[in-house]
């Protein structure tokens, strides 16, 4: 009788909550208003013919290595950073080998490292969910060969400096050392120019959170040109959709229009974190377009998340993530959103009666 491999058998399971999502979008950390009116233009204008051929990522690539000012060699367009994530584990893990993850952060990568047979180990943030270094350099073995960190990092906002990050692939020089920069423009530092230190440093990047592309899936992965060349036999060489393709470009040079939503999503990451300063909410400055508070218990951070939801505005129950009990994430887009957001925000905390004296992480 056929059965899966054990190690797929027993993966645990991933369902984000994505139906019925009617209301102000700030559940997913996706880009609230879509993407630069130019790439519909470039949308509208395809052809029958385009969508024929299979698609031809080569020339793109050339283009975004322009835009990130390295080699075409060194890095892949992947479909998203799921797929970036998927391949360093197929390239880099055997059944048995380490994969090291810092909690709590993006699920996906737990998923991939163990589909591929890796023993995980989990490395508890410290307090406030600062980056345990030195624990993390303690679990490294000699059977590590994956590290994977999200600089921001999801649900916290919370970001590690680049000298540590380059400590840790020094200390695993055996290990693909992956930084992933999917929110990367609300920070506006990066690994990028210090990539060619470390020959096991990959860095990853999305078009689906600032460029609001989230549908397109499409993601880019950075590395050393040799390690870049064996990752590329364990893709397709159709993985990116041509519509992603067709796009991308157009994306990439509307920067003005990339440059005032990020202004802007900034200006409402102040404002709420100012907002939650001032009721007394717990939260973490954050680096991303996002904020992580803590309303109290699991069963508040429930209701707090279906109030929101009945005034028009999603947000995500992070409860489930690991030292984020009782924890909320919102996501912020532009003024007018931000407008919304703090009016909910503060009618949902009367009601809820969970706004206390100042209390900030």
């Amino acid at each position: 009788m056929l059965s899966p491999r054990d190690a797929v058998r027993t993966l645990p399971s991933y369902h984000p909550p994505l139906a019925g999502r009617d209301g102000l979008r700030l559940d997913f950390n996706e880009n609230t208003v879509g993407c630069s009116p130019r790439v519909l233009e470039r949308l509208r204008a395809l052809s029958l013919e385009d969508l024929a051929r299979y698609p031809e990522r080569e020339p793109v690539e050339t283009l975004v290595a322009r835009f990130l000012d390295i080699k075409p060699s060194e890095l892949l367009l992947t479909n998203g950073v799921d797929e970036a994530i998927h391949l360093l584990c197929e390239t880099y893990l055997e059944p048995g080998d380490e994969a090291l993850v810092v909690v709590p952060t993006y699920s996906m990568y737990r998923i991939y490292m163990m589909a591929a047979g890796a023993q995980l180990v989990s490395v508890p943030a410290s307090e406030d969910f600062t980056f345990p270094l030195e624990e993390v350099k303690r679990r490294i073995t000699k059977r590590t060969r994956m590290i994977a960190i999200a600089n921001p990092n999801n649900p916290t906002g919370s970001v590690v400096a680049e000298e540590q990050l380059l400590e840790i692939a020094r200390a695993a020089p055996d290990a693909a050392l992956l930084v992933d920069e999917a929110y990367f423009e609300f920070y506006g530092q990066t690994m990028l120019p210090r990539h060619r230190e470390v020959p096991n440093l990959f860095v990853a990047r999305t078009f689906s959170k600032a460029y609001g592309l989230a549908g397109l899936r499409c993601g880019v992965l950075i590395g050393d040109q040799e390690q870049m060349r064996a990752v590329r036999r364990a893709c397709s060489p159709y993985n990116v959709n041509t519509v992603a393709l067709a796009c991308l470009p157009t994306a990439l040079a509307d920067q003005d229009y990339i440059q005032q939503y990020v202004s802007e999503v900034k200006e409402s990451r102040a404002r709420l974190e100012h907002a939650l300063d001032t009721s007394g909410i717990r939260f973490w400055p954050s680096e991303a377009n996002f904020v992580l508070m803590r309303i109290g218990s699991t069963e508040s951070a429930a209701a707090f998340v279906e109030q929101m939801r009945r005034r028009g505005i999603l947000v995500r129950d992070r409860s489930a993530d690991y030292g984020c009990e009782g924890c909320v994430r919102i996501t912020l887009g532009p003024r007018e959103h931000a407008d919304r957001l703090l009016v909910a925000l503060q009618e949902t905390l009367e009601q809820l009666g969970v706004a206390q004296g100042a209390s900030r992480l």
